[in-house]
């Protein structure tokens, strides 16, 4: 093997997610990253108010105030996502950590806010949005056309948090692009099944649904858009990644992962059909 392999299969081991510590305090490049992705997503809705010929008007200061709900959206439906999707039994038993920082099951220890579900972040959004919408008499279609297209890249930089964090590591494989996690059970490497989804459903789909948002598509086409080609991409990847320890498989060969994918798809073709007959 190459030294290029063995730097390439070692570096998870090599990389501290941690940028500084004080008193217990831990700043993680996973927080940061999170950070990075809710600015460049914010960055390029800006660069398209300024540049594009937008066909509605919004001020700047709907889409600042639209921004700030949709980052509690994400925040808030991510993490009681990964609550009731991944982890019920172990919550209801720890209320108070869902929303706080630190762990009291062994005394109280900092551990921030550990556990998040995209599926979940993604219902967060789209409530938010709706909400904020509905309240301010601006149209729900009109800010998801104009959002989706940038979400993509963002969400790149919340897979690499992922990556630095050692977490969501993919199945065993023989292969040379296989990793050693240090956080993985077993000596076997694995497939970085977080670069993966960075790629595909970050970089990848951004490639796909930022040309399209020049198309005279009918609203909340781009939005549709974005959940079926999201679902079938993370439907895919999760056969590369670990299913989670405490869940398994959850029906027949499919992980929880993919039922969810699975449902963002139908909802997108859902969508789909939906705006056809509001068009005809």
């Amino acid at each position: 093997m190459s030294a290029f392999w063995v730097w390439w299969q070692q570096l998870p081991a090599k990389i501290n997610p941690v940028v500084f510590e004080i008193s217990g305090f831990r700043v993680q490049y996973y927080g940061l990253m999170y950070i990075v992705a809710f600015a460049v997503t914010y960055a390029l809705v800006r660069h398209r108010l300024k540049r594009e010929n937008i066909q509605f008007a919004i001020s700047v200061n709907h889409v600042n105030n639209l921004m700030t709900f949709m980052i509690i959206g994400v925040i808030v439906g991510g993490r009681l996502g990964y609550v009731l999707f991944y982890n019920l039994s172990y919550y209801i038993h720890h209320p108070f950590e869902i929303f706080l920082p630190f762990e009291f099951s062994n005394g109280i220890t900092f551990t921030g806010l550990s556990g998040m579900s995209f599926h979940g972040g993604l219902l967060g959004v789209i409530l938010s949005a709706w909400l904020y919408t509905k309240k301010n008499g601006l149209s729900f279609w009109d800010m998801a056309d104009l959002f989706a297209p940038a979400i993509p890249l963002g969400y790149t930089f919340g897979r690499i948090g992922n990556f630095i964090n050692g977490e969501l590591y993919g199945r065993v494989t023989s292969s040379p692009i296989g990793m050693y996690f240090p956080l993985a059970p077993g000596p076997n490497p694995r497939h970085p099944s977080q670069l993966y989804e960075a790629f595909f459903e970050g970089i990848f789909l951004f490639a796909v649904l930022w040309p399209m948002r020049k198309i005279p598509f009918p609203k909340g086409t781009i939005l549709a858009f974005y959940l079926i080609g999201y679902g079938v991409v993370r439907f895919f990847i999760e056969y590369f990644r670990q299913p989670d320890a405490h869940l398994g498989f959850v029906w027949i060969s499919f992980s929880l992962g993919q039922i969810l994918s699975g449902s963002m798809i139908l909802g997108g073709v859902f969508l789909s059909v939906y705006i056809h007959r509001r068009k005809n």
